[in-house]
């Protein structure tokens, strides 16, 4: 009998990846690739939707030639993505109208500011946990619809649909017969209510966005579809889809209500398990879908911090300090102070707790003494006081968190690990897959393949790989904590 794998695709901020695994959480093949970050504007990132398309074709097709090569059978596939990413195309000839507009992108402030005045953002709050801000889907959409020629007309026959990155993945993987998106993906976008789980016509009319643009809503684990053998080159059911948020919860086994985890990525999001109960927040954080089983929703308070691991690609790409990021570790440790310098990294606005799409970055308490070491690490640093600013918010809100799971690319580096354990004085766990993004949604796949029969499958899977506990003088960290709250609030002036 063949050895079983599943297929779990990971589209990215800034590159595509398709890592096979098999039933026992074990990477049996990996591949990756990057694309290109448009920024045809001050706040505006964009990408083309063909850059996304054909990196995650090429990277599905090397795993699947993998797979062959061992003789293994890909038995499923599961999708996760970045989640708000828009793209709106054309029902009859598949093509984009229009570039994807990121989650990052903050081109809709104004709208965003226009529809605070006129008192909406208690109805958008209320019905789907979320903010008005840029941040998510539907203001894009509309701005889509706007300013693309003909697009309002197109809408009005049927022509054009609406997806974040997992819909349109789907629909280009199955040759354009689904037409789906999954419960957490639908919870970004700003017009799902997640009390009723259904897109809610109030919202749609509030933004002025046509139903006949939206994807059926499914369940994280369910049927999304087969891909086509001429388009991918095998038939493989698609049986797992979650934001990649939420996956990360899934692959780090945040089952259970009070159970947290951080993801560090592009940017940073923690989640904190709230179960049934669909806790609102009253400081600034988001309410939203954990996951979505068996037509069952559970919910998770959740903070975003737009830029982490997207501050160590701006050291490399923009300022050139480092060549690759596991330089950053070399050079923190390098140093025993930072002396004093702070990077608030607000390229694209604040996220959590603060929701301030106009204000931008600075470094301060630069001297002539400051070089290279200090810059990269007052970035890593940056990280972990954003952290300690959205579990602040979530202990306000009544949400305790004894421990918390990390994952995520920039959770390789040992140094940044223990300054965040030392700045939020709390256990942190890394995992031994710290792939969990990829590996939420091989557990939602491998529910629906029979892999596993539930969460106590899961859960046995799921190994630590080391614990870091604080060790940080108290004033120390205080001091810390107190310079970089002068320094956010120096930009928020």
């Amino acid at each position: 009998m063949k050895k079983q794998l599943i297929l779990s695709l990971d589209q990215g901020t800034t590159s595509s990846r398709a890592i096979l695994f098999d039933k026992n959480t074990n990477i049996i093949a990996t591949a990756q690739q990057e694309f290109p970050q448009h920024y045809p504007k001050n706040g505006w990132v964009e990408h083309d939707p063909e850059d996304i398309w054909s990196s995650i074709l090429n990277v599905a097709q090397e795993a699947i030639a993998a797979a062959k090569k061992i003789d293994a059978k890909i038995v499923a596939m599961g999708i996760t993505n970045q989640r708000e990413t828009t793209v709106v195309w054309d029902k009859k000839t598949g093509q984009p109208i229009y570039n994807a507009i990121v989650w990052q992108d903050r081109r809709t402030a104004d709208i965003c500011q226009a529809l605070k005045k006129q008192k909406a953002e208690a109805i958008v709050r209320k019905r789907t946990g979320l903010l008005l801000d840029p941040y998510f889907s539907a203001t894009k959409i509309a701005w889509i619809l706007d300013h693309v020629e003909g697009a309002r007309t197109l809408a009005a026959k049927n022509r054009l649909a609406f997806g974040t990155i997992d819909t349109f993945l789907m629909y280009r993987l199955t040759g354009g017969k689904q037409h789906v998106t999954d419960a957490t993906n639908a919870s970004r976008t700003a017009l799902f209510n997640i009390h009723s789980g259904q897109w809610d016509s109030d919202l749609l009319d509030l933004f002025a966005v046509p139903e006949s643009l939206l994807p059926r809503v499914l369940n994280c684990s369910d049927d999304f579809g087969m891909t086509d053998v001429d388009i991918v080159g095998e038939a493989i059911p698609i049986y797992g889809v979650a934001g990649d948020q939420q996956a990360a919860a899934i692959g780090q086994c945040c089952f259970n209500e009070g159970e947290a985890k951080s993801t560090y990525g592009t940017g940073c999001f923690v989640l904190s398990n709230t179960g049934e109960h669909a806790l609102e927040s009253k400081h600034q954080l988001l309410t939203t879908v954990a996951y979505q089983l068996d037509n069952k929703i559970s919910y998770c308070l959740e903070g975003s911090i737009f830029i982490a691991g997207a501050g160590i690609q701006w050291l490399r790409d923009e300022l050139g300090l480092i060549q690759h990021a596991k330089e950053t570790q070399v050079l923190a440790e390098s140093i025993d102070s930072n002396q004093g310098v702070y990077l608030v990294p607000a390229f694209t606005g604040l996220g959590a707790p603060y929701w301030e799409p106009d204000v931008r970055g600075a470094l301060f308490g630069l001297t002539r003494a400051t070089g290279i070491a200090e810059i990269v690490r007052a970035t890593l640093e940056s990280v972990c006081y954003q952290t300690h600013d959205l579990l602040q918010a979530m202990l306000a809100d009544g949400v305790d968190i004894n421990t918390l799971k990390v994952d995520g690319g920039m959770v390789k580096n040992d140094w940044l690990v223990q300054f965040l354990a030392d700045t939020l004085n709390l256990e942190i766990t890394r995992p031994q897959v710290v792939e969990t993004t990829a590996l939420g949604v091989v557990f939602l796949a491998g529910l629906q393949a029979g892999w596993y029969k539930d969460f106590d499958d899961i859960r046995a899977q799921w190994q630590p790989e080391r614990e870091f506990s604080p060790a940080m003088d108290k004033a120390l960290r205080e001091k810390n904590l107190s310079g970089w709250q002068k320094s956010v609030q120096r930009v928020l002036l």
